[in-house]
């Protein structure tokens, strides 16, 4: 058995559907379905977090964003991140709304800019995003 990972959580009852999606390579948001609300969120909860309705489903996202904020990781001893560094951590827009953290791939630290549009990408599971059309 090789170290442990800390880069893909362990799924539970109610995550595991977002998981399955991801291994899949779709990327999953809540949305509330109250008639007073309906706004999207991530990460995954059983209510919303805005208006604390319990009727909320899952939706397919559209898998475009824009670039809100990003830091450039030089050290991280957490296998498997101490192979990648540098890499670029990042919160991103999520076109239906949510924010989202992940990492940046496919561009360098040197091209970004707030606002760069992005498309979402998977990694052993794991949803990343980079260049559209890349």
């Amino acid at each position: 058995m090789g170290p442990a990972r800390f880069d893909v959580p362990e799924a539970d009852a109610f995550t595991r559907t977002y998981w399955d999606a991801a291994a899949e390579g779709r990327l999953l948001l809540r949305r509330c379905r109250s008639g007073d609300c309906g706004r999207a969120h991530h990460y995954p909860r059983e209510f919303c977090p805005y208006c604390w309705s319990e009727d909320v489903t899952w939706e397919e996202a559209s898998g475009r964003a824009t670039l809100y904020t990003w830091s450039v990781v030089h050290r991280n001893d957490l296998p498997p991140f101490g192979e990648r560094t540098p890499y670029v951590a990042a919160v991103v827009d999520l076109a239906e709304g949510p924010r989202m953290m992940t990492e940046i791939v496919g561009l360098a630290a040197e091209e970004l800019r707030a606002g760069t549009e992005l498309a979402v990408g998977f990694r052993d599971g794991v949803p990343v995003f980079g260049p559209v059309g890349g």
